[in-house]
């Protein structure tokens, strides 16, 4: 079964490697990000239990802030509680932390994972792009350098998401980097676009309401990971949500093949966005 740790919000990946108009590259330098916070319940899909998995909660913790000006700062908790007669009660969990420069050339990043066995790991570094290729130099778990032949930072992606559906594209493929994975390399990942949410076609969460998000445009997003360079095209994980053009994410949903939890939005705070000429 796979580890419920391994999940990101949508916001934390990707690179778009087939967006070869420089205007869409361009556009993704000038979508304007906001601050904020949020908390997503988790429990499992409906009609999604399967012979091992019979329940599920846990809970996101997101923080956002900064500018394409002076960088940006994500912190990121989950935990994760599955049970089921097969497997009995297994909890996993993950904490990190990052900051991007806002032109996506420099990521550091922290991570701690723990495993449902009780394992712990530390994964500290910093990961520096030149050109398509990105450099890492670790900390922990242990000092390595290596390199990636091309990736790009998780905010330098979401801009770049949010830039092909204003663009009209409806896919997008992608090569990720955010210093998580234990082996030393990104995800390849697959981005499916829907159509922009007709305003007022579905009430949206009375915090997102209070901000005045509720007239953002947003497009249902789905994203498929797999394994670098494997033969089998079967994806990892795939994460779905409702991006809003301002980079907060709604009706998340993480599909495991196995099983699937949704995410729910329970509080959404609206963080200060210092002004920014980029």
């Amino acid at each position: 079964m796979r580890d419920a740790s391994l999940a990101r919000l949508p916001a934390l990946a990707l690179l778009a490697v087939s967006l070869p108009a420089l205007s869409t590259a361009a556009a993704a330098q000038s979508v304007p990000l906001v601050g904020h916070r949020a908390v997503y319940e988790l429990s499992l899909e409906d009609g999604a239990t399967s012979k091992a998995i019979e329940a599920a909660r846990g809970r996101i913790l997101y923080e956002f802030t900064g500018t394409a000006c002076e960088g940006y700062t994500q912190t990121f908790a989950q935990i994760v509680e599955l049970s089921g007669g097969d497997i009995g009660r297994r909890v996993s969990a993950t904490r990190s932390t990052s900051f991007e420069e806002g032109d996506g050339s420099m990521l550091r990043f922290n991570t701690q994972n723990r495993s449902p066995s009780g394992e712990t790991e530390d994964r500290d570094g910093v990961a520096e792009k030149t050109g398509p290729s990105v450099s890492v130099t670790l900390k922990k778990p242990a000092a390595a350098t290596f390199k990636l032949d091309e990736a790009m930072f998780p905010t330098a992606h979401v801009k770049k998401i949010i830039a092909a559906a204003r663009a009209g594209d409806t896919t997008l493929a992608a090569t990720v980097y955010d210093g998580s994975d234990k082996e030393n390399q990104g995800h390849d990942t697959f981005a499916v676009i829907g159509k922009r949410v007709a305003e007022g076609t579905e009430e949206v969460e009375p915090s997102l309401r209070a901000a005045g998000w509720d007239k953002v445009a947003r497009w249902p997003v789905s994203v498929s990971y797999f394994e670098p360079g494997a033969a089998n095209q079967t994806p990892q994980y795939i994460v779905s949500f409702e991006l809003l053009e301002n980079g907060v994410s709604r009706k998340l949903k993480l599909d495991y093949g196995e099983f699937a939890l949704k995410g729910e939005i329970t509080r959404m705070e609206v963080l200060p966005t210092p002004p920014c000429d980029k």
